[in-house]
């Protein structure tokens, strides 16, 4: 248990670390303290840091040589105000580190402590990835996992593995799909055009809200009646703007959504149908328009990378602690990476208390308990994907 127990004798430094980085929260690519404290806290480590990658991420590599095994972090915060009080609460109006990103990074300091004093690491190196904004994609529409591969921070990896915290699962577990974890994830903007007049006239106009109602009934069939029941994917229209009046029928409607999907044919053939259900305003005697913007694909873990996880989690954590999960509607960017090479996710259980604390809300907090797990499990599985590509 050389991994654990050395997990377990930097616990505070780890709680320490993210404390820090929770108090000081930054956006996507704008997370240029969170990137200095990683470079001068690995630099004291002896280890040296990369920064600037991927605009605002850090590089560095213990060890040298092949195989190569990549361990990711994100470093990036929210635009959401924090209701706890805690003594670590953010201390940046507006800002929060409400998805648990603080404890990536911080979690991934451990494991870099833990290897870069480990004398019989394995041969090969293990390149640890603070990437920036996964939450936030900039101009160009990349988010940080994109800006990282463009700067080769990827390049000749033979495996990659991450670890996501889970605010509503028990503390201290450790859940893994083998497979697609995470869905494909697409946004669509449309526009349903009518002709407006007045509500007591209906007849004199071209009323887009009635043909908006059309619409969405079309849209919502498209899950139930278009698709292979068996495929997993859903369709949700999250926004319906239009009307400035009780007695006016307005000339436009606006309706706002996403989609997730895991496997590509399915994906696209979402999009298509989404155009054929906003056509039937057309059809009705108005007009639309239609955006659909791509956003990250499925997560893919792969079968031996996760069931090497799941092998060492079980040594680590206990038996009772473990269990494969089922996929998720959720995204995440580190399916770029794994695009780049083979690689999964877990989730760590990171319940805080009873109170119900989802990712991306204002109570959002984790139980710092489970921290040196993460690291032990990440450092293990690291050494032995190192070992396992050097046969």
């Amino acid at each position: 248990m050389y991994f654990l127990d050395k997990a377990k004798s930097i616990e505070e430094q780890i709680i320490a670390w993210r404390r820090d980085i929770h108090m000081h929260p930054e956006l996507g690519f704008e997370e240029t303290r969170t990137a200095k404290l990683v470079a001068n806290t690995l630099n004291e480590m002896g280890i040296e840091a990369e920064v600037g990658i991927g605009i605002t991420g850090v590089v560095a590599r213990i060890g040298e040589g092949h195989p190569i095994v990549g361990i990711r972090a994100d470093m990036d915060a929210l635009p959401i105000q924090e209701a706890n009080d805690t003594p670590y609460k953010s201390q940046t109006p507006g800002l929060m580190h409400a998805c648990g990103h603080d404890a990536h990074t911080a979690i991934l300091l451990g494991v870099a402590r833990i290897l870069s004093e480990m004398p019989d690491r394995p041969a090969g190196e293990i390149r640890l990835l603070f990437q920036p904004s996964e939450e936030r994609w900039d101009a160009e529409g990349k988010s940080g996992a994109t800006r990282m591969i463009e700067d080769q921070a990827l390049e000749d990896l033979d495996a990659v593995i991450a670890l996501h915290v889970a605010s509503t699962t028990e503390n201290a577990t450790f859940e893994i799909v083998e497979g697609f974890a995470l869905a494909a994830v697409d946004t669509f903007y449309g526009v349903v055009m009518g002709e407006g007049t007045h509500g007591a006239t209906p007849n004199l106009g071209i009323d887009p809200i009635y043909l908006q109602a059309q619409v969405i009934n079309a849209i919502q069939g498209i899950r139930a009646r278009r698709l292979d029941p068996t495929k997993g994917s859903v369709i949700t229209v999250g926004g319906v703007h239009g009307g400035s009046a009780p007695n006016v029928i307005p000339d436009k409607v606006e309706l706002m959504g996403t989609i997730r999907s895991f496997d590509e044919d399915t994906r696209q053939l979402i999009h298509a149908e989404l155009e054929k259900a906003f056509s039937v305003a057309k059809a009705l005697g108005g007009d639309y328009q239609l955006k659909i913007e791509y956003g990250y694909p499925a997560m893919y873990n792969d079968p031996t990378v996760a069931q090497l996880l799941y092998d060492v989690a079980k040594e680590n954590m206990g038996e009772e602690k473990i269990y494969y999960g089922e996929p998720m509607m959720g995204a995440e960017d580190f399916a770029y990476m794994t695009q780049k090479a083979p690689g999964a996710m877990f989730m760590l259980g990171a319940k805080y208390d009873d109170k119900h604390r989802p990712h991306h809300s204002p109570v959002f907090d984790i139980n710092e308990d489970s921290f040196k797990y993460g690291a032990a499990v990440l450092a293990d599985t690291a050494c032995r994907l190192l070992k396992k590509y050097s046969e």
